[in-house]
């Protein structure tokens, strides 16, 4: 076997990706129980804590890194992290746990789009035949009966589809960000300049700001197993993994968040959902596969990385 093979870190790319996926143990539960703009207070809070170390460092680098890093920043951390956690847990109370997470796979399909508006990156007509079945089967999954939607349904689909928009701008705007700092800087600048965002919105929405005792247990876990934990070990695997084996190792995310909704959360899913989350995975992962060294499929520029949550 030689180095690379035995260097090669894929099980911890698809380790991190499958605690992504019981995220929802802990926050389809705690929906129930507190508002999302709570739950995502306390959620960048505990976060934070543990980041404390890193932040002065990082807010150092960051002035001195120009005005277009610090906007970047404020986007990302404003937008991709507080409001779009936000729209994401909310979207927990009006549908089921497993839709959600699923539709979170659009992110690439976003982050591309944006990648064309944000940083000049030009769309080739290949890009559609991986863009149109993704949203088609998003489209499927997001609705039992696709030809009679529901207001509810449509509200949890259009929360959860919100999210990834704003993280495939995390996407663009941290890989704009990640020219002037380092990993361990955007990391901790995002939760950061996230928190007070979070507090104003659960003021801005009337949300609590005091939680049980009893729910507390749950708010660590959901910030420090699917959050700051897979984030890290994520990174830290792709550092070791070639792209396209990456995208493979991902899919233990929508597989986990499938086994958890259906398993132990009780969802159920028609058929028509099914195939919705299968065309969903096949098109994202069919588009990732096709990345070569100059850019994603159907785009003529350096590959966008991926960032997760």
């Amino acid at each position: 076997m030689d180095e690379t093979r035995r260097s090669d870190r894929m099980w911890a790319v698809a380790l991190a990706a499958g605690l992504w996926g019981t995220s929802a143990l802990m926050r389809e539960p705690l929906a129930r129980q507190l508002p999302a703009p709570t739950i995502v207070l306390y959620e960048h809070l505990v976060i934070v804590l543990c980041l404390s170390p890193w932040i002065w460092p990082a807010v150092r680098a960051l002035a001195a890194a120009g005005p277009r890093v610090v906007a970047a920043m404020l986007v990302v951390g404003g937008g991709s992290s507080a409001l779009a956690t936000t729209l994401f847990t909310a979207a927990f109370t009006l549908g089921d746990p497993v839709t959600p997470q699923v539709l979170q796979k659009l992110q690439p399909v976003f982050a591309v789009l944006l990648a064309v508006l944000l940083l000049g990156e030009r769309l080739t007509p290949r890009y559609a035949w991986y863009a149109l079945p993704a949203l088609a089967g998003a489209w499927l999954l997001a609705f039992p009966d696709p030809l009679a939607v529901s207001v509810g349904g449509a509200r949890a689909a259009a929360l959860a589809v919100g999210a990834a928009v704003l993280w495939a701008a995390g996407t663009v705007l941290g890989r704009l960000a990640g020219t002037r700092l380092a990993v361990r800087h955007v990391t901790a600048l995002r939760f950061t300049i996230a928190l007070p965002v979070t507090l104003l919105i659960a003021l801005a929405t009337g949300a609590p700001l005091t939680i049980g005792a009893a729910q507390l247990p749950l708010l660590v876990a959901l910030a420090l197993v699917p959050g700051l934990f897979a984030l890290a070990l994520y990174y830290w695997g792709l550092s070791r993994t070639a792209a396209s084996r990456a995208t493979l190792a991902e899919l233990t995310f929508p597989l986990v968040s499938a086994l958890v909704g259906v398993g132990v959360l009780g969802a159920e899913l028609a058929w028509s959902q099914w195939a919705g989350a299968g065309l969903v995975l096949a098109a994202v992962t069919a588009m990732a596969l096709s990345r070569s060294r100059t850019g994603p499929g159907g785009v003529r520029a350096a590959e966008v990385p991926a960032v997760r949550r």
